[in-house]
C-alpha cells in the first residue's frame, strides 16, 4: 500500500499540469462583424453550445458602429465620444496636418482612456493580447524624438502582446493563447484577449447572406472549438466573454451616394466615408456647405457635429468632424464609384438598427447557465470584465447591472 502511494505521488510530481489546480482565467474573444442573429443559422454548434450553457444576448454597439471605436469601448467602458477613438480615420486640432488611421500607435491618439489591461497590469494581474485594436500601444506614454529616433516614453502595454497580422490564421492565434496558458503560474496571464477578423471580411466582400459568409461561420466555429478543446486538455477553467464590435448589413447594388450629390466638392474636405461620412468645410465656404448638407437628401441625413441626435452620445469630442452624414441601411457614401462595384456588406449605420446588433456570449464558472439577457449597450462589457478579474469598479459610461442576475456570487 505504501509503495502504491509513493508511486502515485511520483506520478503527480512528474505531471504538474495534471496536479496543479488552476484558477479560472478570463478570455475576451472578439469575432469582428459577427451579427447577433448569425448564431441562429445552425452553422455554429460550438458557439451555440456555449450560449446554451451560459449567457447570450444581442448587444448594441456604440456609435459609430465601426471597428476601432467599438473595440476601444469594449475595453474602456466609455463611448467613443469620451474615449477619443471616434472613428477609424480622424483628425485632431491639437495635431494639425496629422491623421489617425488603423495603423496609428502613437499614444497621443489613445491616451484619453485606459484599457482594462493597463489597469490590470498596474494591479499585478498579468495580461496578454492576441490581437486587439490598440493593444500594441504604450497607453499613457508619449512619443519623443531622441537622437533622430522616435521613442515612446512611459505608458503601459500588456505583459505579452502581438502586433496584428492578418496572415496569422485563427488556429495559430488560438495556439498562441494555449502557449501562454502552458506557462508556469508566475508568468501565466490571468486576462487574455483574442481577436478574429474573418467574419467581418466575408461580410464586407460577399454580404451577410452569402454562402461565403456561412462558410466563414463554420470555420470560426471550428476555431472556437479548438480553443475550448485546448482549455479542456490543459484542465484550465476559463470565463469566456465572446463579443463582436458590430453587425453587418446588406448593401444595395444601386446604393451608392456620392459626396458630390451632398455638396459641392469645392466646399468641403471629407475624412471618413462608407456609410458614415465626416466632413470639414473649406475655409470661407462654411455657409455654402451648411446650406447644401443640411438640406433634404434621399437615403442620408447630415448634421452639424453639435446637433447630432442625443441617443448617439456623439458630438462633443474635438476629433469629431464639423459635419457628420449617415446613410440609411443598405446605402453607402463615397467620393467616387468603386471600379469593381459596391461591396455587398457594410456597417457603420445607426447603432440602434437591428442589423448592427453584435454577438454576446459568456460562459464559465462565474456564469449561470441557460440565460438570455435583453439587448444592452456594449459599454457594460468592461465593468463585467473587471468583476471577473477582480478589479474594483470605476467611473465609466457603463455598469455591470445587466449581468448581476447571471453572475454566480
Amino acid at each position: 500500500m505504501l509503495s502504491f502511494l509513493r508511486f502515485a505521488l511520483l506520478l503527480l510530481l512528474a505531471t504538474p499540469a495534471l496536479a496543479e489546480r488552476r484558477a479560472p482565467v478570463t478570455i475576451l474573444v472578439s469575432i469582428d462583424g459577427f451579427r447577433a442573429d448569425y448564431l441562429d443559422r445552425g452553422l455554429t454548434p460550438r458557439l451555440h453550445a456555449l450560449a446554451a450553457n451560459g449567457v447570450r444576448a444581442a448587444m448594441r454597439p456604440s456609435f459609430p458602429s465601426i471597428t476601432f471605436p467599438n473595440h476601444w469601448t469594449l475595453v474602456t467602458g466609455l463611448v467613443p465620444d469620451h474615449h477619443g477613438i471616434v472613428a477609424n480615420k480622424m483628425e485632431d486640432p491639437a495635431r494639425p496636418g496629422e491623421q489617425f488611421d488603423m495603423k496609428s500607435d502613437d499614444p497621443f491618439w489613445w491616451n484619453a482612456a485606459m484599457p482594462i489591461w493597463a489597469d490590470a497590469e498596474k494591479a499585478g494581474v498579468r495580461t496578454a493580447t492576441m490581437f486587439w485594436p490598440g493593444s500594441n500601444v504604450q497607453v499613457g506614454g508619449f512619443k519623443r524624438t531622441i537622437a533622430h529616433d522616435k521613442l515612446i516614453i512611459g505608458g503601459t502595454r500588456p505583459a505579452d502582446w502581438m502586433q496584428f497580422n492578418a496572415e496569422v490564421k485563427g488556429p495559430q492565434r488560438v495556439q498562441a493563447v494555449m502557449d501562454w496558458l502552458r506557462r508556469p503560474g508566475a508568468i501565466r496571464p490571468r486576462f487574455i484577449t483574442l481577436y478574429f477578423d474573418t467574419i467581418d471580411t466575408a461580410g464586407h466582400h460577399h454580404g451577410p447572406d452569402s454562402p461565403e459568409l456561412n462558410a466563414a461561420l463554420v470555420d470560426i466555429d471550428r476555431t472556437i472549438g479548438g480553443l475550448i478543446d485546448g482549455l479542456a486538455a490543459l484542465r484550465q477553467p476559463a470565463n469566456l466573454v465572446i463579443v463582436a464590435d458590430h453587425g453587418m448589413a446588406a448593401v444595395r447594388p444601386d446604393g451608392l451616394i456620392l459626396t458630390s450629390a451632398l455638396a459641392d466638392p469645392a466646399d468641403f474636405r471629407a475624412v471618413e466615408k462608407e456609410p458614415i461620412a465626416t466632413l470639414y468645410a473649406v475655409p470661407g465656404r462654411e455657409a455654402a456647405l451648411e446650406r447644401a448638407l443640411l438640406a433634404h437628401h434621399d437615403h442620408v441625413q447630415c448634421w452639424r457635429k453639435a446637433e447630432m441626435p442625443v441617443r448617439f452620445r456623439y458630438g462633443t469630442n474635438p476629433r469629431i468632424a464639423s459635419y457628420v452624414c449617415l446613410a440609411d441601411i443598405g446605402w453607402t457614401i463615397a467620393s467616387e464609384a468603386p471600379k469593381d462595384g459596391l461591396e455587398p456588406g457594410a456597417h457603420g449605420y445607426d447603432n440602434q438598427a437591428p442589423e448592427m446588433r453584435a454577438l454576446f456570449i459568456a460562459n464559465g464558472p462565474a456564469f449561470r447557465a441557460g440565460r438570455t439577457l435583453p439587448i444592452f449597450d456594449n459599454v457594460a462589457v468592461e465593468p463585467l470584465l473587471r468583476d471577473l478579474i477582480g478589479l474594483p469598479p470605476h467611473q465609466v459610461d457603463g455598469t455591470d447591472a445587466v449581468f448581476r442576475s447571471v453572475l454566480k456570487r
